[in-house]
C-alpha cells in the first residue's frame, strides 16, 4: 500500500503540473470509484454532480493527510478527496510523457488508459489524469469544507508536522495494550504509517514490532520517535519505495527500496548483524525483524 512517502511523493509531482489548469472532462469508468460524502458508492446523481463540479473547474493546490489527497478547487467550495488504498494510481499524462505515484507500477500501468483506469480527468491543454486501481479499494470523493474538516479530524497526529513531540507520542501510546507496530498503524493515532516503514522504524529503534506498546520503556519511546521522523524523512527524499521500476520523464524514481533493512527480507541476512531476519504476522500483516538487533 502507498504510505506516507509515496502520497508526498505524488502530491509534490502533481503540483508541478495539475495546478491552475482548466478541467475539460471527467469519465467515470468504475462507478464504485466515486464515493458520496454520507455513503461508500454514489448514486448517478451524485456521479453526475461529481462530473458536474469538476467540469471547468481548476486545482488551486493540492494537500495531504496521512495517506490521503485533497485537491483544492478554484470555485472555493468544494475539494477533491483521493486515497489510493491498497493498489491505487495516479497516472499525468501529457505530450507522450508520464508522471506515476502509488501502487507500484509496470511498463502496461502507464499505458493510459487501460482495464484498470477507474476515472479520468482530462485539461485544456490537451494532459490527462488517470486514476488507476488494480483492486478497486480507493476512492474519489467532492466534499465541501465543513465534511473535509471531519474527514481530517479522523487522523491522528502527522510524524512530518510540528504536533508530532516526543510528549505527544509517548501520550499516545500510554495504556495501549496492542503491539507497538498495531500502534503505529493505526491511522487514528499516528497518520500515514504503513507496515513498509512501521517495520523499518521498529528496526531503527531496535524494537521488535509484536511488543506491546505499554510494555515500552522511555528510552525505548524515545528511540523509535527519532527513528520515525528519520526513516520518512530520508524516504520522502528518495521518493518512496513503491515505485522503484519506474523513472519518470526527469530520471527520478523511487530509491528507497535499496535502504530497506527489514521490509520484505524475511529469510535474508541481516545487514547490521548478518542475523536471519524472521517474519512472522503482526496485526494482521507480514512483519519481518532481526532476533539479534531488536528486543
Amino acid at each position: 500500500m502507498p504510505e506516507l512517502p509515496e502520497v508526498e511523493t505524488i502530491r509534490r509531482d502533481l503540483r508541478e503540473r495539475v495546478l491552475n489548469k482548466k478541467i475539460t472532462q471527467v469519465a467515470i469508468r468504475r462507478a464504485s470509484t466515486v464515493r458520496s460524502a454520507l455513503s461508500r458508492q454514489a448514486a448517478p446523481r451524485e456521479r453526475q454532480q461529481f462530473v458536474k463540479i469538476l467540469e471547468e473547474n481548476q486545482f488551486t493546490d493540492i494537500d495531504r493527510v496521512g495517506k490521503l489527497l485533497i485537491f483544492n478547487l478554484s470555485d472555493q467550495a468544494h475539494y477533491l478527496l483521493v486515497h489510493l488504498k491498497m493498489t491505487g494510481q495516479l497516472i499525468y499524462q501529457w505530450d507522450q510523457r508520464v508522471i506515476a505515484g502509488g501502487h507500484s507500477a509496470s511498463p502496461l500501468d502507464l499505458n493510459v488508459p487501460n482495464q484498470y483506469t477507474r476515472v479520468m480527468i482530462a485539461f485544456a491543454d490537451g494532459a490527462r489524469l488517470h486514476f488507476n486501481d488494480l483492486r478497486a479499494f480507493g476512492y474519489m470523493k467532492i466534499v465541501q469544507k465543513e465534511e473535509m474538516e471531519r474527514v481530517k479530524e479522523r487522523f491522528g497526529i502527522e510524524p512530518s508536522t510540528t504536533s508530532f513531540t516526543l510528549a505527544e507520542f509517548t501520550n499516545r501510546l500510554k495504556e495501549r495494550k496492542t503491539s507497538i507496530k498495531a500502534a503505529l498503524m493505526n491511522q487514528a493515532l499516528f497518520a500515514g504509517l504503513g507496515n513498509i516503514y512501521a517495520d523499518e522504524s521498529c528496526f531503527a529503534a531496535g524494537i521488535r514490532p509484536a511488543r506491546r506498546a505499554v510494555a515500552l520503556t522511555r528510552q525505548e519511546i524515545k528511540r523509535l520517535y527519532e527513528a520515525i521522523q528519520r526513516v520518512l524523512k530520508r524516504a520522502i527524499k528518495e521518493r518512496g519505495t513503491t515505485f522503484n521500476n519506474y523513472l519518470d520523464p526527469y530520471g527520478r524514481k523511487g530509491n528507497f527500496i535499496k535502504q530497506l533493512k527489514v521490509y520484505g527480507r524475511g529469510g535474508e541476512a541481516c545487514k547490521r548483524c548478518q542475523t536471519t531476519l524472521k517474519k512472522i504476522k503482526v496485526a494482521g500483516r507480514g512483519t519481518v525483524f532481526c532476533p539479534r538487533c531488536q528486543r
